[in-house]
């Protein structure tokens, strides 16, 4: 292994295991689920900001970019108890010079949805980048109409910071972009919290 590697490992480590999911980078048998994924109308409606099929060569081109490249910082989201692949989830926009950076998450099986994989991958990728690449704030986009999304995001930490009215539209409708975020000393809060939380007696255990 070389020392870039061993460098890389340290803030990009190829695995993140949590008790629901298993983030792993990529390989290039993803695709084909990945492909699927961007393909189905719904999730193209959840959170495409156009509705048209991506075709396959921008599916293409998005995989060996942002997925595959040793510069990036995704992961393939895995179920904890079959290993099946359910989703994706990457930074984007790092800006080192002010500790940011942008998080994105799809889970792309639809039998996947509402049973806390997305929650859980949202806060692995937190613990990755305040823990590992030592940074201040992470940010997200989300639509409004999308309200699973929105309390997933706000279960793992994220909070509110603005609107974009009337930015997407969509069912017939305009609909906001929700700007939302977390801080470093927010998250390192909410941990200390849960630490306390998990050390605190039952309540009417004996002493």
């Amino acid at each position: 292994m070389t020392s870039a590697t061993m460098e890389r490992d340290s803030w990009n480590p190829p695995v993140v295991g949590g008790r629901l999911v298993t983030l792993r980078r990529h390989k290039p048998e993803n695709l084909a689920a990945i492909s699927r994924w961007y393909r189905d109308p719904e999730l193209s409606r959840l959170t495409r900001y156009s509705m048209r099929p991506m075709p396959q060569e921008e599916i293409d081109r998005f995989f060996a970019t942002r997925l595959l490249s040793a510069g990036s910082v995704a992961y393939g989201i895995h179920e904890r108890a079959t290993d099946r692949l359910i989703g994706l989830t990457t930074f984007s926009s790092l800006d080192a010079d002010n500790g940011s950076v942008l998080f994105h998450i799809t889970i792309g099986e639809r039998d996947a949805w509402g049973r806390g994989f997305g929650t859980e991958a949202a806060r692995l990728m937190l613990w990755l980048a305040f823990e590992r690449m030592g940074l201040h704030r992470v940010g997200l986009s989300v639509f409004a109409f999308n309200e699973r999304a929105v309390r997933s995001y706000r279960s793992a930490g994220f909070v509110e910071e603005g609107r974009l009215r009337g930015a997407i539209a969509r069912d017939g409708g305009w609909w906001d972009e929700i700007q939302m975020g977390i801080l470093r000393e927010e998250w390192l809060a909410a941990q200390a919290a849960d630490r306390q939380a998990e050390r605190q007696p039952e309540r009417g255990r004996a002493g």
